[in-house]
């Protein structure tokens, strides 16, 4: 089972509707740990309502192509979130400072005609999510660190290489595809990969063409 889904074990244990906070470039995974700073007023009535209630809310990109509805609120993907609040802490200025735990993926079933300042969605919970994915055992560890270190090095960027090193495959791959620098439709198809190998693979796929890319720009500007 993923880590942070001791309370949901079957659809059941899910509600039906969630509020859905869309944010663009953002990835939230099973098991992984998303920070958010919220000032927007809408969205810290959504806090306060489902911390009387659920704790769980929708992290949700804005549609990639960029559509936008006749309010002038943008689409969503098809594929996000959930996140259960764990900490929550309340500033001087009015602001909420939010940990979020990922439990499981979702489909939009349906936009909700919500009377609340915030957007509500019907979802279909990935229910998979909540079981411990059996192509874990099937990842390529090595292939994934060597280049996820090359990729870096060649940004001048670090990681705690201890951690990684406990970390078990499916803490890794997640944890690295929520930190991984790119942008929102390479976020989107780490979401929405099949299974952690799926993932794992995607990841290196889309770092070896950063890589690439890097390097094509390197020797552009050499000439």
């Amino acid at each position: 089972m993923q880590a942070g889904n001791a309370h949901y074990r079957r659809d059941k244990d899910l509600p039906q509707t969630v509020p859905v906070f869309p944010l663009a470039g953002a990835l939230l995974l099973p098991g992984g740990r998303m920070p958010l700073n919220v000032f927007e007023p809408r969205y810290l009535q959504m806090l306060d309502d489902v911390l009387a209630d659920h704790r769980l809310i929708g992290i949700i990109q804005p549609s990639l192509e960029g559509a936008v509805r006749a309010d002038g609120e943008p689409e969503l993907c098809n594929v996000g979130c959930l996140g259960r609040i764990t900490s929550f802490a309340e500033t001087g200025d009015g602001r909420y400072l939010i940990s979020l735990q990922g439990v499981c993926r979702f489909r939009v079933a349906q936009e909700m005609a919500a009377k609340t300042p915030f957007r509500q969605c019907r979802i279909m919970p990935f229910l998979a999510d909540l079981q411990d994915d059996q192509s874990s055992n099937e990842i390529d560890r090595p292939s994934l660190l060597k280049t996820f270190r090359a990729y870096l090095q060649a940004n001048d960027l670090e990681a705690d290489w201890e951690s990684v090193s406990r970390a078990d495959n499916t803490m890794l791959v997640n944890a690295l595809s929520m930190m991984a620098p790119y942008g929102p439709a390479e976020k989107q198809a780490l979401l929405e990969a099949a299974d952690l190998k799926t993932r794992a693979e995607t990841l290196v796929a889309i770092t070896e063409m950063a890589l690439a890319r890097d390097a094509d720009d390197f020797g552009s500007s050499l000439q």
